[in-house]
């Protein structure tokens, strides 16, 4: 029987599950059987959180503390923890964009599209076994957290509603870095293309200081920018200092711009990233 028929024969949606589930789970065990790579990706932000936290820490005052602790070098290490987090969560797409040029220039989308599987799947379960990864990045990052003298102050349930957020946005970003990923020629390319839109929305945001502190043009991209409104959302439901009040709809309603946004850029940047992969797996 041909694939074409055997794929007609079986139902769409769980077939496209069935389908994204076993690339989740050979994508995750691919990346388990390469530690190097899976050390050096959670070493990266716990170097973060050092740099920042002891070289940083005291010279940066956060607005709204209690007057005279505006430069505590362990209140600005628990502002800096949710800005850590959601810059960790962007870079999940960089490791999408890499694995799937990889992917493309081994050959190994060529294999997919030759076996009797959903298409699509292909990407949903890349995207999603990315941002899985996230789990365990988020864990070595927290203990660090701890150990530097961050803490969740708000109870456990908002402290679970604030790591499901920064999921969510990993996931997001992951459909943008398989965009991205199957838009460039080679690997060598995808290294630099999946982190070179990364670094401007991450540092020019709140993530490591108050939005004013930016001069005013930039404080206005800032306030839009969705990892300024991860970053106060996951402050918010920490029990994390936010800074000093804002003006901007979206950081005063910053969970609520933050799905906004997740579902916004989904729904643009699956489909493209979907039509990508047909349009190269036909070369």
């Amino acid at each position: 029987m041909s694939a074409t028929g055997m794929q007609s024969r079986r139902p769409l949606l769980g077939w496209m599950i069935h389908d994204s589930l076993i690339i989740a789970r050979s994508t995750i065990t691919a990346s388990f059987r390469i530690p190097e790579a899976l050390f050096f990706q959670l070493i990266q932000p716990v170097i973060f959180v050092l740099l920042f936290a002891f070289v940083f820490g005291g010279a940066i005052p956060i607005p709204g503390a209690e007057p005279g602790s505006e430069g505590d070098p362990s209140l600005y290490r628990e502002y800096l923890m949710p800005g850590i987090f959601g810059q960790t969560v962007a870079f999940a797409a960089a490791a999408s964009t890499v694995g799937l040029a990889e992917a493309m220039q081994r050959g190994i989308i060529d294999r997919y599209r030759a076996l009797p599987m959903s298409q699509p799947a292909v990407l949903i379960g890349n995207t999603f076994a990315n941002a899985l990864r996230q789990v365990l990045v988020l864990t070595v990052l927290s203990i660090t957290g701890y150990i530097v003298g961050w803490r969740i102050n708000d109870g456990i349930v908002n402290a679970i509603l604030a790591y499901l957020l920064l999921l969510l946005f990993a996931y997001t970003v992951t459909w943008v870095g398989a965009f991205v990923g199957l838009s460039v020629p080679n690997t060598e390319t995808a290294n630099t293309a999946g982190l070179i839109w990364i670094f401007p929305l991450t540092f020019l945001s709140n993530a490591f200081v108050p939005i004013t502190a930016l001069p005013q043009w930039l404080q206005y991209f800032a306030a839009f920018n969705p990892i300024s409104a991860l970053v106060q959302a996951t402050r918010e439901l920490f029990g994390n200092p936010t800074g000093a009040p804002t003006d901007y709809w979206t950081l005063n309603n910053a969970a609520l711009y933050t799905v906004i946004s997740c579902v916004v850029i989904i729904a643009i940047f699956a489909p493209l990233a979907v039509r990508k992969y047909r349009t190269a797996a036909r070369k």
